[in-house]
């Protein structure tokens, strides 16, 4: 009775195991997106992620595309959140076959951002980032 009902049990069960190792470690795709980050939350009733929503603006005046994107560490998300407003670069992976919200509402997870230095505006046109000027070169005359 134990091999006719645990064994099977046991074996669809490492094999369940084994396709979420499968798909979490593999990647079907990795990249960078840059542009500005508009939207950024934690989602979810039992499973909480962080999905976001970066404006990719290619010429300026043109209407932006939206990049959705899923992060599953707090501290990326920190960065992202100190990162809003400014031009970013984020770096993803693209992971296929996770099912159900749980493991977020994207395909595309961001794992790295960089603050960019620069907007491109053409080829060979950059306009400097605004940097914050600090409390005491502002209040001098």
């Amino acid at each position: 009775m134990f091999k006719r009902l645990v064994l099977p049990l046991l074996v669809l069960l490492l094999l369940v195991a084994g396709y979420f190792w499968l798909a979490l470690s593999w990647s079907f795709s990795t990249g960078d997106r840059a542009g500005w980050v508009q939207k950024l939350s934690n989602k979810g009733w039992v499973c909480k992620t962080w999905e976001g929503e970066l404006a990719l603006v290619s010429l300026p005046g043109t209407t932006p595309e939206k990049f959705l994107f899923t992060i599953w560490d707090d501290a990326v998300a920190k960065e992202v959140t100190r990162a809003m407003g400014k031009r970013v670069t984020l770096h993803y992976e693209e992971k296929v076959g996770l099912p159900g919200s749980c493991f977020g509402d994207t395909r595309y997870y961001v794992t790295a951002v960089t603050v960019s230095d620069e907007i491109p505006l053409a080829t060979g046109v950059v306009v400097p980032n605004a940097q914050p000027r600090p409390a005491s070169a502002a209040s001098a005359p």
